[in-house]
């Protein structure tokens, strides 16, 4: 269990994040020496049960593209710049032969080459248990000084190298709710999920990762504005039992930062001190849910098997990822 943190009790709503960090805190639950959190909840069962629910035979991705045209403004993070080292121009002109680094006569071959710049969390990503710190610690406990410029030491991206592959149920509330996408600001509550889960014939699971589609990325697609970082509709953070109560391995949305904003409370971003920091719950945050938010309306089938493990960026404090819905 984790301790609270009565150094916090100085901003209005800390009573409620003490309360939940005491209540719903993960640290310990699996032992000392966890950095998995929440996905320790997937097991082989889950994997298996999973597994079953492919019988369509349909992929269906819930990524952005990662190029210059996402969602990030540049003024915290810029957008991903892909640069090509080798063309099908230089093998034209000649320029590639010979070949580099000693190959020899090209003889004919040619190549193209590329170096992706970007930040780990500019698209569609997961946060790592290393992302968030609250005084002075990350998840179980672990002592943000392990986080230094050389990367995380503790509760890296690479420890879920084998891991999001569940599980996965799409809770559509702005589909549910009559909206083409939620206002910003609208802080979705534990009665709307259940209430989507309850319309839509799906339960939750333990272990399964919950994405829940507000509509927002297909509203800004292409002219994002303050889409990173501005108002959203999001995860309240009275979200957090709700969480607790089903041991969910994950949560994803189709917003910035899963949950709403502004924040209910006088601190930024405070869901992800209690579920990620405390709770273990990795956030998937700007996945696009347009087509699977599509494709199961059509169907009435929101459960599916969801592949969608980062790469193994070690010591990452986030990652890319082609999340995908298999049917």
């Amino acid at each position: 269990m984790s301790p609270t943190s009565s150094a916090a009790a100085s901003f209005r709503g800390a009573e409620i994040i003490e309360d939940y960090i005491a209540r719903f805190s993960n640290w310990g639950r699996w032992g000392a020496e966890d950095q998995r959190g929440a996905m320790n909840h997937v097991g082989p069962e889950q994997v298996t049960a999973a597994a079953r629910l492919v019988r369509q035979g349909k992929v269906i991705s819930m990524s952005l593209p990662y190029d210059l045209h996402g969602p990030q403004s540049g003024g915290f993070r810029a957008n991903p710049l892909n640069m090509m080292t080798a063309t099908g121009t230089d093998h034209l002109a000649g320029a590639q032969d010979p070949l580099p680094a000693g190959f020899g006569p090209a003889k004919g071959f040619g190549f193209a080459d590329d170096v992706l710049v970007m930040p780990n969390q500019a698209g569609t990503q997961w946060d790592a248990l290393a992302h968030i710190f609250w005084h002075g610690k990350l998840y179980n406990g672990f002592d943000a000084a392990t986080v230094t410029s050389a990367g995380a030491g503790r509760c890296g991206i690479e420890k879920y190298q084998q891991d999001f592959v569940t599980r996965g149920v799409l809770l559509d509330v702005a589909r549910h709710l009559g909206r083409d996408s939620l206002d910003p600001g609208h802080a979705i509550s534990p009665d709307e999920l259940d209430a989507t889960a309850e319309a839509q014939g799906v339960e939750i699971r333990t272990g399964d990762t919950v994405i829940v589609r507000t509509g927002l990325l297909e509203a800004r697609r292409g002219a994002w504005g303050d889409f990173a970082g501005g108002p959203a509709p999001g995860l309240s953070l009275h979200v957090a039992p709700w969480l607790h109560a089903h041991d969910v391995a994950a949560v994803a949305s189709d917003t910035w930062g899963c949950e709403v904003r502004p924040n209910e409370i006088d601190l930024f971003q405070p869901l992800h001190v209690v579920a990620l920091v405390h709770m273990g719950i990795p956030f998937g945050e700007i996945w696009d849910l347009q087509a699977i938010g599509e494709d199961c309306a059509a169907d009435g089938v929101y459960e599916f098997m969801l592949s969608a493990a980062p790469l193994p960026i070690t010591g990452g404090a986030g990652s890319p990822v082609n999340a995908l819905a298999l049917k």
